[in-house]
């Protein structure tokens, strides 16, 4: 971890994986996608609504992944004082804000036909929203300061605190009442859903984490760029005021 705390090795790898996670993210949700769309078999319950599975079901496991990955690198910044850590929570927020509101809409859409309502206050959806507006939370902190070590701090300690909402959103179909159905691919005792509707939905979520790579290097990029030049040219206001 201490090595990639240098960014001209960090993006050294990440220039080397970005190819690999593109390829990931066009086929996968291609494939996968259009797989689950076009030819998976409707639900012997859900019917044809089920395909709406394809987009929510990944976009929540990438929402709450994503701030997991957010949390851990803003631990490293806090603790080791880790530049590129920073630089990969601050980026890794827009992308989880995406996957999180994609959850969002997906799930109202789903709601209406099988609920026959938009929107409930129901536990799961609760913190699903709560999710999205840390998010927002974490990007406005970023852009409150004009100072970013102290930007990046806030916005460190904000993400640590918003940890505690990822268990409450993963078990709260188990520890209250709710309409959301319970846990179906990641149970103690296998999967739930047939392997006709379950093959499409892993490949998807496959293709979204691989566009999570993908759009996370090219974002570090640009943050390390950014930052380079902000030092480069402080510096030369510097001088101009020295000389």
């Amino acid at each position: 971890m201490h090595a990639l705390a240098n960014p001209a090795r960090f993006l050294r790898l990440m220039a080397a994986i970005r190819p690999y996670a593109a390829a990931l993210a066009i086929l996968g949700l291609g494939i996968g996608l259009g797989w689950g769309l076009l030819f998976s078999p409707p639900d012997y319950q859900q019917g044809e609504t089920v395909r709406i599975m394809y987009l929510h079901v990944p976009s929540a496991w990438m929402g709450m992944s994503t701030y997991g990955i957010m949390a851990l690198a803003s631990a490293a910044a806090l603790i080791w004082r880790h530049p590129v850590a920073e630089l990969v929570a601050k980026a890794s927020a827009p992308i989880g804000a995406m996957f999180t509101l994609l959850c969002l809409v997906t799930g109202s859409l789903w709601g209406k036909p099988m609920w026959g309502t938009w929107w409930v206050w129901d536990a799961r959806l609760t913190s699903m929203l709560i999710l999205f507006f840390l998010y927002l939370g974490y990007i406005a902190l970023w852009e409150a300061f004009d100072d970013p070590s102290r930007a990046g701090r806030a916005a460190a300690i904000l993400a640590l605190v918003g940890v505690i909402n990822l268990p409450i959103i993963k078990f709260s179909v188990d520890w209250w009442n709710t309409l959301h159905q319970p846990a179906s691919v990641m149970t103690l005792a296998g999967p739930k859903i047939d392997p006709s509707i379950l093959w499409p939905l892993l490949v998807t979520a496959l293709g979204a984490e691989g566009y999570y790579i993908w759009v996370l290097s090219l974002r570090v990029k640009a943050e390390i760029l950014n930052r380079q030049a902000r030092i480069l040219r402080f510096s030369a206001a510097t001088d101009r005021r020295a000389g």
